[in-house]
This record gives C-alpha cells, structure tokens and sequence, in this order.
C-alpha cells in the first residue's frame, strides 16, 4: 500500500493538460470547438492494435501487461486529433477477479468458467481489492498517465453493476436475458445481494483508478435498456446512484466527472439526469436536440451518430456530423461520440474524416 501511495503522488505530480476541452465541456464551461473521442476508439479497426494483440497472445493478456495496454491506448491518438484516451481494459474485470474465470472464445465474445447459479454462488463472492486483485489495471493506468504527459485527458471506467451481473448470470453476452430476469424475478433477494457487491466493489475499482490518474470516470450500463422503467429504477439506477454518491468528486485540484451511459435509455433520461453525474452518453436512438430539451441544463450530453455511419462515403459522414451539432446547438455541454463502440471492419481514413470534421464544423457553435 504505501508503494502504491508513492506510485500515485508520483503519477500526480502534475503536468498541466495541454488539451482539456473534453473535461470542461463535460462540466459544461466553455470550449472553442466541440471535444471528440470514441467508446472502443483503442481497438480492432485499427492494424497496429491488431499487431499488439499477436504480440500478447490473447485479449486478456494484452489487459494485464501495462507497457501493451498503454501502446494500445495511445495508437489512435497517434493517427487523430482526439480529445481524450480511454484506458485499454474491459468492463468485466471485477467478475473475473471475483473468481469466475473469465474467457474470451473467438468470435464469440466473453463467457465464465464458474457462473452465477444460485444464492450460495453469490455469498461467496469477494469484494476483489483493486490494488492487490485488479493491480495490473492500476499499473496500466499510472503508465498511461505518464506517457500521455498531459496530451490530454485519461478516461477510466466500469460497468453497471446490472450490466456486469448480466454477463456473470447469463455466462456471456444474451438476447433475450432470461437467466438474469428468472433469478430478479424468482429471487430477488439474491439478485439484490449480488447487485449491492458489484456496487461495492465498482466504488472501490473507480476510486482506485481515480487516484491512479484517471481523470474522468464512466459508468456504461449496457444492457440497461432491456428492463422496463420500474425494473430499471429499483434493480439498476438505485446502485448506480450508491456508486455515483460513493465516488471520489475532485481529484488533484481538478474536478472528476462522471458520464452514465445506458443504451437504449429515451425512456429514462430524467431520471438519470438526476443521478448526480455529469454527462450522459446517448445511442444513436435518441434525437440529440430533444435530449437536450428534455434535461435542461442539469448535464453535459455525450454522443451520439450510429457507429455504422462509418461505412458511409465522406459526404455522408460530414453530413451526419453537421446534423448531430445543429440538433445540439450553440453553447457548450456536448462531447461528440459515437453512439457504440466503433465497428471492427471500419476505415480508420473513414475515422480520421470523422474527427476532422467534428472540430472543423463545431468551432461556429462556441463563439
């Protein structure tokens, strides 16, 4: 522990932030032109990633050795002109280090050796400690922040503890999510146990990576849509809420905001406004002027084209960009993202128009 202290001071000597656009338009202060990342913009479009990912031998391996996550974390801000990094990693880390032995078939996605069954498999879980059980991604962290040297800022993120208890019941990823609702349903005070740890742990793994040197945190609620509005109130938001209200706020003289994104979420934009984050991150199923009308000015917005629009020739991109910042307007508060993480068979050139393009047209909105 007090290496681990020595190892934080030091990564938080601070270096001032040459580009911090992306921090203050998610606390809505102004900006000249409107800040542009992407979820999964450290990844498999792009051919360096793809030669990484040899280089380490599989997904996860890539995760734990901190000098490879950090290289993947860098390449495409080395090709455009992001606003921010993201930390290479995976929303399910905290199952995995709570025993359950996370895979990754190819072409399948990711799976457990040991699933949630019953209440006993859920009173068994640990709270895993970040330090000690998730150390390597606090390594990957503090080696990111040291080589950014201020570029720009550094995200960090979890998932919801809905989201992440989805992959741990169903073993993977699911269409029509029927363990999980069988056991919400059938037993919900087991689902409620295992829900309340997954919070408890999120809080400790984001306020790790927090004074490890990330300097804004998001919370992605992936499969949250997939409940009804009161389902969604009593077995997601009120954790995210506990998280949200747990969760280091000002971190080296600088605030630390929260974005939430939950997809396919129109129906419960109020009430997420209302969790106390910062921002909230929009698919590309919620029209972004009507977003905007429906939260005031409580929060930043984050989004929100289609991912797919990639595949479309330039015109079109430069076009859908021009559509999204006039549906949001003049003033600040607005982060471009995509709605999802970007396609694997996507055109980086197609993903360099993209960036170009959000900066090119957005200064007019911000004088």
């Amino acid at each position: 522990m007090i290496q681990f202290l020595r190892d934080s001071l030091e990564a938080h000597k601070m270096i001032e932030l040459k580009n911090d656009r992306y921090l203050r338009a998610l606390l809505r202060q102004p900006v000249d032109v409107t800040p542009v990342w992407m979820m999964r913009q450290a990844g498999r479009y792009l051919p360096e990633y793809k030669a990484i990912k040899i280089q380490a031998g599989n997904f996860m391996s890539l995760c734990k050795n901190a000098e490879l996550a950090c290289e993947v974390t860098l390449q495409p801000l080395r090709r455009y002109d992001l606003d921010a990094a993201i930390l290479f990693s995976d929303i399910l880390t905290i199952p995995d280090a709570m025993g359950l032995g996370l895979f990754f078939a190819e072409g399948e996605g990711p799976g457990f050796l040991s699933p949630i069954q019953c209440r006993a498999d859920v009173e068994k879980l640990c709270i895993p400690d970040p330090e000690d059980d998730l150390g390597y991604v606090m390594n990957a962290v503090r080696t990111i922040r040291k080589n950014l040297d201020g570029q720009v800022p550094l995200i960090g993120f979890s998932g919801s503890p809905w989201t992440l208890a989805t992959y741990m019941v169903e073993s993977g990823s699911s269409k029509a999510f029927t363990k999980i609702k069988k056991m919400m349903y059938a037993e919900p005070a087991t689902f409620h146990l295992l829900l309340d740890k997954l919070a408890d742990s999120i809080i400790l793994y984001l306020n790790s990576q927090i004074l490890s040197g990330v300097q804004s945190v998001m919370l992605f609620d992936t499969w949250g849509g997939v409940l009804n509005h009161y389902d969604y109130r009593l077995f997601s938001l009120y954790y995210i809420q506990k998280i949200i209200d747990s969760l280091i706020r000002k971190n080296n003289g600088r605030r630390v905001p929260i974005t939430l994104f939950v997809k396919s979420a129109f129906q419960l934009l109020e009430d997420m406004a209302e969790t106390g984050c910062d921002a909230l991150g929009l698919d590309w199923s919620i029209d972004i002027a009507d977003a905007r009308r429906r939260v005031g000015h409580k929060v930043a917005l984050q989004g929100n084209m289609d991912p797919s629009v990639l595949y479309a020739p330039v015109k079109r991109i430069e076009h859908e960009v021009s559509t999204i910042l006039e549906g949001f307007g003049y003033g600040t508060g607005h982060v471009f993202n995509l709605g999802h993480g970007i396609h694997q068979d996507v055109s980086p050139n197609h993903v360099g128009v993209f960036v170009e393009t959000v900066h090119r047209l957005s200064g007019k909105y911000h004088q």
